[in-house]
């Protein structure tokens, strides 16, 4: 059954978002440190998705749970993925329809995910890109951890990106630290890593964030999301 109050309450959420300046300004690839925190990430994800034997991605089904406008889904073609074979499901009809635009070649469907409209074990790959920490209704989390479980194929892998601690400025999010990760798919094997410098410290690196950002985020303290595989049992 769908959290009906939880999913209007993420669409409120998600509202404000579009609708603020500064949530926008806040994560413009126009800034160095968040450019940093992509590269940090998307160097770490394609070392991961080596080691797991997953690239290249040619002919491997991936679906991308929150895909917004699809632009992390369409990353994954830098190691092979093809277009027809990437698939995302998200609440928001306007993030889907500025995706099917820019990215005509991809499936992109308006869906909540406690009920994704796909058959079971259909995919190779599934996306959880800060997704979990903006539930806060653990019935809905179940759900649709349930729901990833059914449509990915034994020996089928999540990657997962998310925050690791709670932020005490967004009361809309809360932290997903490894024991909420595991209780979420108790039977997975996790290969979780700590990542990305904290994004207010890193927005104001400025000129410096070359240097900067690597030696900051070195320190674990100040890493605030956890990135890594999870792979169901064969």
């Amino acid at each position: 059954m769908e959290s009906e109050l939880e999913v209007e309450r993420l669409k409120s959420v998600y509202r404000q978002y579009n609708t603020a300046a500064s949530c926008e300004a806040q994560w413009s690839n126009d800034n160095r440190g968040n450019r940093a925190i992509l590269r940090e990430r998307t160097r770490l994800l394609g070392r991961l998705l080596h080691s797991a034997g997953l690239v290249p991605l040619t002919g491997r089904r991936v679906l991308d749970v929150g895909c917004g406008a699809g632009n992390v889904l369409v990353g994954l073609c830098r190691w092979g993925a093809s277009l027809s074979d990437l698939h995302g499901i998200d609440l928001r009809p306007d993030a889907i329809e500025r995706g099917r635009h820019r990215y005509p070649g991809v499936d992109l469907r308006v869906a909540n995910a406690e009920v994704l409209p796909f058959a079971d074990a259909q995919f190779d790959l599934v996306l959880l890109f800060t997704v979990f920490t903006s539930i806060l209704d653990e019935r809905m989390a179940r759900n649709v951890a349930d729901e990833v479980r059914r449509v990915l194929m034994p020996g089928g892998v999540i990657a997962w990106y998310d925050l690791r601690r709670n932020n005490p400025r967004n009361r809309n999010v809360r932290g997903m630290n490894r024991a909420a990760i595991q209780a979420l798919f108790p039977d997975f094997t996790c290969r979780l890593h700590a990542v990305t410098l904290l994004p207010p410290l890193a927005r104001r690196l400025g000129p410096a964030t070359p240097l900067l950002y690597p030696a900051l985020a070195a320190v674990p303290p100040l890493r605030t999301h956890y990135l890594g595989l999870l792979t169901k049992p064969a």
